[in-house]
């Protein structure tokens, strides 16, 4: 294929210059390798933070338990 050769033509129609700048945009995002999204690895500063899996329960008592631990 030749630097003057275009990648990809318009066979029929007369697309507008928005509708060709969405074309080109799916095909490059549909070009793109797939793979697993790298990982966000936290602190142990603010892991230590935030206990997982706890969260607050509303009822009689419940801001004196907040501060008891777990």
């Amino acid at each position: 294929m030749s630097a003057e050769e275009p990648l990809f033509r318009v066979v029929r129609g007369n697309p507008t210059a928005e509708e060709l700048a969405a074309l080109v945009g799916a095909v490059l995002l549909r070009s793109r390798p797939t793979g697993t999204p790298p990982q966000v690895t936290r602190s142990a500063w603010t892991s230590s933070a935030r206990p997982g899996g706890v969260s607050p329960v509303a009822g009689p008592g419940a801001w004196r338990a907040s501060g008891l631990p777990r």
